[in-house]
This record gives C-alpha cells, sequence and structure tokens, in this order.
C-alpha cells in the first residue's frame, strides 16, 4: 500500500444557518471543518488508507479543533505546522436559489514551509495529491506547493492535481489562475476538474476536446465529475461515461473531495501495471461515485464520510 500525502489548506467554513439573511445580517454559524486536502485525507483515513495532511494551522483554538478533527478519521498529522498566525477561515451564507455569499479570511494556511529533508521524507512510496484551493494564490506555501510537486515528479511519484476553482478567490483573475494552473498539469499524472473547471481551464466547447488538451500536457488520467450525471473518464485513448448511482442528496459539500479520496485510495492498493490503471479505472470510478454519492446524502463533508465497509455491503441502483 503507498501512503497518499495532501498538501494544502486547513480550515474552518463558518455557515450562516439564516438563509437569505446574508453575511451583514446573519447572525446564528455553525462551524465546520474544512480545506479540500483536508477532506481528501479524512475520506481515504475513513476508507483505511494511509493518508498524510501536510499544512499550517495557527496556535488557537481553531487550529487545535481542526487538528483533533482530522484524526479521527485516522489521518497522520505529524507534518501539520503551528504558526504564528490564525487559523484560515471562510465565511459562507446560503439563499434559497442556492447562491451563496462567502468571506475569505486566510490567514496560517499561507505559511507553509516544507524543507528539502522533509519532503524526501513525504515523498517515499507516496502518492502525491495536489487539491488546495488556496495554493495557488501565493505566499510560503505557493513555494512548498511547487517544490514538493517538482520533487515529486523528479522521483517518478504518481501526482493528482485537483485544481480546486473557487470562484469567491478568482473572480476577475481567471486567466491568471489558468497561467498557474497549467505547471501542474504539465506535472500530474491524473486530475480531476468539475465540467465549469475543464471550460475554464481549457477554453474548450466539449469534454472531449478539453480532455485532449489537457492529455497534450502529459497528463494520463483526466476525471471529469458531472454531478448527478456521473464522470466523464479519459484515458489512453479512450472516453465513456460512467453513470453516477441513484442518491437522495442533500448537501453536495465535500463530493468532489470525497471522490478523488476514493479514487486515490484504491490506486494506492493497486499496482499500476503497464497501462497505468486503464483496467481497472471504471471500477474505481464507481467505487467512488458510490463514496461521493453516499456523502451528498448527510450533511457535512468529514462527518457524511463512509467506510469500505458501509460502501461496499449497500446496494446502489444505476441512475437512469
Amino acid at each position: 500500500m503507498k501512503k497518499i500525502v495532501c498538501v494544502g489548506e486547513m480550515l474552518i467554513d463558518f455557515v450562516c444557518v439564516d438563509t437569505n439573511a446574508g453575511l451583514s445580517n446573519g447572525i446564528n454559524f455553525i462551524k465546520k471543518p474544512g480545506g479540500a486536502p483536508a477532506n481528501v485525507a479524512a475520506c481515504i483515513g475513513k476508507l483505511g488508507g494511509e493518508s498524510l495532511i501536510v499544512a499550517a494551522l495557527g496556535n488557537d483554538p481553531f487550529g487545535t479543533y481542526l487538528k483533533n478533527e482530522v484524526a479521527h478519521y485516522h489521518v497522520n498529522t505529524d507534518f501539520v505546522e503551528t504558526v504564528a498566525m490564525p487559523t484560515t477561515l471562510a465565511f459562507v451564507s446560503l439563499a434559497d436559489d442556492g447562491e451563496r455569499e462567502f468571506a475569505f479570511n486566510r490567514g496560517a494556511d499561507e505559511l507553509l514551509h516544507l524543507s528539502k529533508a522533509t519532503i524526501d521524507v513525504l515523498l517515499e512510496n507516496a502518492i502525491l495529491h495536489l487539491g488546495s484551493a488556496t495554493a495557488l494564490m501565493g505566499g510560503e506555501l505557493a513555494l512548498s506547493y511547487r517544490k514538493i510537486a517538482l520533487a515529486a515528479k523528479e522521483n517518478g511519484n504518481i501526482i493528482s492535481f485537483d485544481p480546486n476553482y473557487r470562484v469567491d478567490l478568482w473572480r476577475g483573475n481567471e486567466a491568471l489562475f489558468r497561467h498557474r494552473c497549467d505547471e501542474y498539469f504539465q506535472m500530474a499524472d491524473i486530475v480531476k476538474v468539475s465540467d465549469e473547471e475543464l471550460v475554464l481551464l481549457t477554453q474548450s466547447s466539449t469534454m472531449e476536446g478539453g480532455c485532449q488538451i489537457l492529455h497534450a500536457k502529459g497528463i494520463k488520467i483526466v476525471l471529469v465529475t458531472l454531478g448527478s450525471k456521473g464522470c466523464f473518464v479519459s484515458h489512453s485513448g479512450q472516453q465513456y461515461l460512467v453513470p453516477a448511482f441513484e442518491i437522495n442528496a442533500v448537501d453536495t459539500t465535500g463530493a468532489g473531495d470525497s471522490f478523488i479520496g476514493a479514487v486515490l485510495y484504491k490506486m494506492s492498493n493497486t499496482p499500476q501495471g503497464t497501462d497505468f490503471y486503464a483496467s481497472q479505472l471504471r471500477e474505481f470510478v464507481e467505487f467512488s461515485e458510490k463514496v461521493s454519492g453516499l456523502v451528498c446524502s448527510k450533511i457535512g463533508a468529514m462527518t457524511a464520510l463512509p467506510t469500505q465497509f458501509e460502501v461496499e455491503s449497500l446496494k446502489f441502483v444505476v441512475k437512469q
């Protein structure tokens, strides 16, 4: 079994439960652990894999809470740094029509520093997952992110990249986001994007064309998540749709993170072979759709994560 190293932010989402109130008028908020890399690591740990989260937290109650919370999902937190800056926070309010208002207080996550010695330890027998929403924004985290990616590429580690575009963080700077993602596309073996991200990042009007643009950069596997429609898979000259399963979705938070987490969990337990998982990929995606579907059927990203036994013991029906 390979370990899976997830690098990026850990943060707290404060979600306003006063619908349509907005952040200016909202009073009641609930605290949820967050950060895409932390969600991915928690999914892998809950399924029974070996995952590590590499992040920076503040020396405050929020940092303590996040580290303890992630550890409950059997995630190795030995490489979580405590720094002299408050833990990163995000505030979100929701409206009935699904629109949201977002305020982001960036803090400790941008101070993550990785030495060469630490990177060497992290990459030993490892898959590297780069799925941070904040690492491309700058700071020490951006430098460490690039440093570990370059080292993994040189070492021959499998590299997974999820751009995790957040419109609230990049509004008006989409071209810069594309430019910064491009360097990681050229290093990645596996890329997971939503259909909206594929259009944004490739400027292609078709999924087939967008995936080919990414493959031309050297990416072996492209996974395009389509929500209730399933996942479009592009690999080794083959392109096909894996339909989703019937799920009563109540909260889609963390669906994409749990999906890629489950894919990486399967890869970590399976030899890549000469075809780089081509013969097993449909099975991996079907399993991962079940995991993300179960996450959507409950409230919360981490709290909704299933075990492998739960996934395998339930009966799923393909969505028609």
